[in-house]
């Protein structure tokens, strides 16, 4: 598979994000649904940190399953409960991507379960 970032001069530029990826040779893409802030017994954990971890946890173990992992990431969608959290959300999708960027998008929205305070999906390619 190969894989390409994107960026045009005619368009703003991002923050820590790619503008588009492309991907060519790809033989299976993964689409991950939003995975919420539960650790596997069922429980939410309280900080909106340890709630990214959880969620980052999911993606990562969908992706596992699929035999995929962080470096097939292409796009990623996080959805927040409040934007003062965006800086955090940032520093951790780097971390767990490794510092590689992917085409991201962030929304700031009410979320199903008002204890949630992130959600994110993804898509994988390989």
């Amino acid at each position: 598979m190969q894989r390409r970032t994107v960026a045009s001069p005619d368009a703003p530029p991002t923050r820590g994000y790619a503008a588009a990826v492309e991907v060519s040779g790809a033989s299976r893409l993964l689409f991950v649904s939003g995975q919420i802030p539960a650790l596997p017994d069922g429980t939410v954990p309280e900080g909106f940190e340890a709630q990214c971890r959880a969620c980052w946890r999911n993606v990562l173990a969908q992706l596992a399953a699929a035999g995929m992992g962080p470096e097939n990431i292409v796009r990623i969608g996080t959805f927040l409960a409040d934007a003062s959290f965006t800086p955090v959300a940032r520093a951790v999708r780097a971390e767990m991507l490794g510092g590689r960027e992917v085409a991201a998008t962030t929304v700031v929205a009410g979320l199903i379960d008002p204890a949630w305070l992130i959600e994110i999906e993804a898509v994988a390619a390989a």
